[in-house]
């Protein structure tokens, strides 16, 4: 995918659970509430999706995060 077509892309909640992320509604909601998730946007009704080039941004600054956290040795 060329990156206007990935900025351009929504994912669905679906999308969101192929891609591992599988939290509750209220648990994105908080999160996105508190800035740790990307915003929803809402396409039309009831419908809501989210940027797939936010949620790749969003899972590669978790994989950058994962890198930098050192766990005490047991």
């Amino acid at each position: 995918m060329t990156d206007e077509t990935l900025t351009k892309t929504l994912a669905t909640r679906n999308d969101l659970k192929s891609m591992g992320i599988k939290v509750s509604n209220v648990t994105l909601l908080r999160w996105e509430a508190r800035g740790r998730f990307p915003r929803r946007c809402r396409p039309g009704g009831t419908t809501v999706a989210w940027f797939m080039s936010e949620i790749q941004a969003w899972l590669a600054e978790r994989d950058a995060e994962r890198a930098r956290t050192h766990y005490a040795e047991y």
